[in-house]
């Protein structure tokens, strides 16, 4: 699938005479295994067709902030971006960046995106000398883009001087470093050399062979941090009541269940060998006592179901864990947020809830976005509103790993402790 296989980039193409070059980058990178989202400005079209990139893409060109299907296509985009990759860059898509202004679709993109930004800037001697220009490239520097190029070589009009862009494997060869991966190899990343189990879905109770007692979720949360794992260099172990939309990343572990029960067998088995696990699934409290071995007819009159607690497997994991391992816990509410969560922070035995409100617009269950509010059992509180679920993952899997490291230093200090005390004695 190749190296970078489930990496979301987008790719922006201004109007240079370089955007030819670009072509080559886009199939270096799919080539590669990355999902490649084009996106050209108006001048771009009149160099390069947007036919070539809607058939090297992984997705048809984006040309507009309002012609698109999705409402809000650059914060579509942007939140979903694990990079997003500029070439030819404009001095006026510098100056656009560097000013914060937002007039088409690629320069809003820019501004709504968290993830990495690479610029290959391209454009004539005279232009890239200019203070102007320079000066904008070097507040873009400071604030952590990476520029690539340009370099001097032979320019359009048969000029020869600075600012003809980069190669495109040198540009793609940026693209793999920003998003921590090594060509041919495993991509590396935060969360390189981690274990991490993710559950995900709402599982369903049979009540009889036709029926069952089940809940809204679609497991698009859950997918969404096992993707955001995975592309962050975790192994990752995915426990899915729907597994069929499940991300299929190199390092991913697909795990189809049904039931509560079959979710803690399949959680209890893989967790002593974990380092993180996000418990994203909505697992169902209580199951019938009996499951009927036929349709339950209608004609029977109405039938009486005996519900029995299932497993809580939060809680059995809070009673187990050991080490460095980092539990992170799922709260869908629809009233009285934080001191609900703050109740099952306390009462479960994890490092983190994740808490929504499910009964928001927008927020939770299958929708594309979510709104959470982080609790840590350290007092912290994080809030995240409303946005891609990408994005969500992303905020989560940070505050994983931070917990994950002072567990480890930790369990380093208080072994370094007990050797000193060793020695004294």
């Amino acid at each position: 699938m190749g190296p970078l296989a489930g990496r979301r980039i987008v790719l922006g193409v201004t109007g240079g005479i370089a955007a030819y070059k670009a072509v080559e980058v886009c199939r270096r990178l799919v080539d590669a295994g990355a999902h490649v989202a084009p996106v050209m400005t108006e001048g771009a079209l009149h160099f390069v067709g947007r036919a070539t990139f809607d058939a090297l893409g992984s997705e048809p060109v984006q040309t507009s902030l309002w012609d698109e299907l999705h409402p809000i296509p650059h914060t579509r985009l942007g939140q979903g971006a694990d990079l997003v990759l500029v070439c030819p860059a404009t001095a006026r898509l510098l100056s656009d960046y560097r000013t914060g202004r937002s007039d088409d679709l690629l320069t809003a993109t820019l501004l709504a995106t968290r993830a990495p930004v690479v610029v290959a800037p391209a454009m004539h001697t005279e232009m890239w000398e200019q203070p102007s220009v320079a000066e904008n490239v070097a507040v873009l520097a400071d604030r952590g883009v990476t520029m690539v190029g340009p370099v001097d070589g032979r320019l359009a009009g048969g000029d020869v001087g600075a600012g003809r862009m980069a190669e495109p494997a040198d540009i793609v060869a940026a693209a793999f470093e920003a998003l921590g991966a090594t060509d041919g190899s495993e991509p590396a990343g935060d969360l390189a050399g981690l274990t991490v189990l993710v559950t995900a879905g709402g599982t369903r109770e049979p009540i009889c062979p036709v029926r069952f007692i089940g809940n809204r979720s679609s497991g698009k949360q859950g997918h969404a941090l096992a993707a955001e794992a995975a592309v962050r260099g975790a192994k990752v172990q995915c426990i899915t009541t729907q597994s069929a939309s499940a991300p299929d990343y190199p390092g991913t572990e697909v795990v189809a269940v049904e039931t509560a029960a079959e979710m803690a067998s399949a959680v209890l088995e893989r967790f002593p060998l974990v380092d993180v696990v996000l418990m994203a699934a909505a697992v169902a409290d209580f199951r019938p006592v009996e499951v009927a071995d036929h349709k339950i007819k209608k004609g029977g009159g109405v039938p009486e179901i005996r519900l029995e607690p299932t497993v809580d497997i939060l809680a059995q994991l809070g009673r187990t864990r050991a080490g460095s391992q980092v539990l992170v816990g799922f709260a869908a509410e629809t009233d009285d947020l934080r001191q609900n969560a703050a109740q099952k922070l306390q009462a479960k035995g994890v490092d983190l809830i994740v808490a929504n409100d499910v009964s928001a617009p927008q927020v939770g269950f299958e929708h594309e976005t979510n709104a959470v509010v982080l609790l840590g059992i350290d007092g912290g509180i994080t809030e995240v509103p409303l946005c891609d679920k990408r994005e969500v993952a992303r905020v989560v899997l940070d505050a994983a790993r931070d917990i994950h490291q002072a567990n480890c230093e930790q369990m380093d200090d208080d072994g370094a402790d007990r050797a000193s005390n060793g020695d004294d004695t």
